[in-house]
């Protein structure tokens, strides 16, 4: 029987990372993946969205030729849909190819199947079992059902989709509505309202991406509202059929017919196969404390199946910091300083508290805000509704928090990320030479802010 110093059940962002990163530390590592190396993320997540929103946002350059003084007969512009979708699974294809020949060159020991916990330190994959010294979890999350007459059979019979469905798309809707006005939500209608599908997105809360300064967000919404997409907060979900969804809103019942409806509710932690463990689990996923650990002694759970941040860079640094903290070292996750990024059309981008976590914790600070309007290089692109927002504690002026609406927001947010990672104040942004002419620029300018007045406003 194989032993192993660390096993790690699940090979996404966070799982093939702790495979490699233990790997290079001299560990003997086995990663067990049921699906597709590279997890939801590379094969149905971040990488083929993003590449698609890459030629959505060619198609609409192109849309908008006249405004950059080019002379473009639109009409003879088309969105050739079976095309997108085969260069998305290329781009996949390659990355995914990728990341299964770093797991071998760096040794790890590679199972296809999946994987069941017999107890904390045997593992059994089809009819194979191993032992190991150490068990990192990191089986991710899958869509949530809630329970909407009718959603179960249409999702059988294809006409509902979730966010892994809906990219193997044959043929593009003409109607869309999507279910959940989240990060997935927003981003599909983004893709799909530029390639001229009609979208309506349906949200049962108050608001949408609730989980974004309250600023960026209105004028993220302004901007989503002028390019087309029906969105309607407040609206609850009675039923789907194989044409419509029913929904309530202000006391009125409604129907808006589909071709395909996007479900985007929110995730689920993937439990199966780890009963026999006895973990903490809540609502959210798998406890685990600050390094990484369950409650089970030589057990860590990584990722979104621990449900603390839902986003494959938070996923691959927890699975170095379970890693190092295996073999007795590292240090402890900071969930403050976690940067988040939405590929819609502005990006938005942000890192820290936004104005309504300050409020919240009592801290005495100071906002700046910069228009993308009056910034040279947005105005030279043709970009000109954004904005970059600064939050600072009085004391200190020190940095805890960075919002941005721009095409290049999750780009533009690492210096904020790095300069809250350093404890950096505004006046040390202040005497930090920015590059002219660049979008980061409206960093310095808010920093200007935050001290007396931007230069340029």
């Amino acid at each position: 029987m194989n032993t192993f110093d660390i096993t790690i059940i699940g090979g996404g962002p966070g799982g093939y990372v702790a495979a490699i990163k233990a790997a290079q530390l001299g560990k003997k590592v086995a990663l067990v993946e049921k699906e597709a190396i590279g997890g939801v993320c590379l094969n149905w997540g971040c990488i083929p969205t993003k590449t698609l929103l890459k030629s959505a946002k060619v198609y609409s350059q192109f849309m908008h030729a006249k405004q950059y003084g080019l002379k473009v007969d639109s009409a003879h512009v088309s969105v050739d849909f079976k095309a997108l979708m085969k260069r998305k699974s290329t781009v996949v294809k390659k990355l995914t190819s990728g990341v299964a020949y770093l797991l071998k060159k760096n040794g790890v020991t590679v199972y296809d199947g999946f994987a069941e916990a017999v107890d904390s330190k045997t593992i059994k994959v089809g009819e194979e079992t191993f032992k190991t010294d150490h068990l990192i979890i990191a089986t991710g999350a899958h869509p949530a059902m809630p329970p909407i007459e009718g959603l179960k059979e249409q999702y059988e019979q294809g006409m509902v989709l979730t966010s892994k469905e809906i990219l193997d798309l044959k043929n593009q809707p003409k109607k869309l509505v999507i279910i959940g006005g989240g990060v997935i939500g927003v981003e599909f209608a983004t893709i799909f309202n530029t390639f001229g599908t009609e979208v309506t997105i349906l949200e049962r809360e108050a608001d949408i991406l609730l989980g974004v300064d309250e600023e960026i967000r209105a004028a993220f919404k302004k901007k989503l509202k002028s390019e087309g997409v029906t969105l309607l907060t407040e609206a609850d979900v009675e039923a789907i059929t194989a044409s419509a969804v029913r929904y309530s809103h202000q006391e009125k019942t409604h129907e808006a017919s589909a071709d395909h409806v996007l479900l985007a509710t929110g995730m689920r932690p993937n439990l199966k196969g780890l009963e026999a463990l006895n973990l903490t689990v809540t609502t959210a996923g798998i406890e685990t404390d600050e390094r990484m650990k369950t409650n089970v002694e030589n057990v860590y759970a990584i990722g979104d199946v621990n449900g603390k941040h839902m986003l494959a860079h938070v996923a691959s640094m927890e699975g170095i910091i379970a890693v190092e903290t295996i073999l007795g070292g590292g240090h402890p996750m900071d969930y403050d300083k976690v940067p988040s990024g939405i590929y819609t059309f502005p990006e938005i981008a942000q890192v820290g508290l936004t104005e309504a976590e300050a409020k919240k914790r009592n801290i005495d600070y100071t906002v700046s805000t910069f228009p993308l309007s009056a910034n040279g290089k947005a105005l030279g692109e043709g970009e000109k509704e954004g904005l970059v927002k600064l939050i600072a504690a009085k004391k200190y002026n020190e940095i805890i928090g960075l919002h941005i609406l721009a095409p290049t927001a999750t780009e533009m947010i690492a210096e904020g990320v790095l300069a809250m990672q350093l404890e950096a104040t505004a006046d040390d942004l202040v005497r930090t030479i920015h590059p002219h002419p660049t979008l980061s620029e409206m960093i310095h300018e808010v920093a200007h802010g935050i001290l007396d007045k931007p230069i340029h406003l």
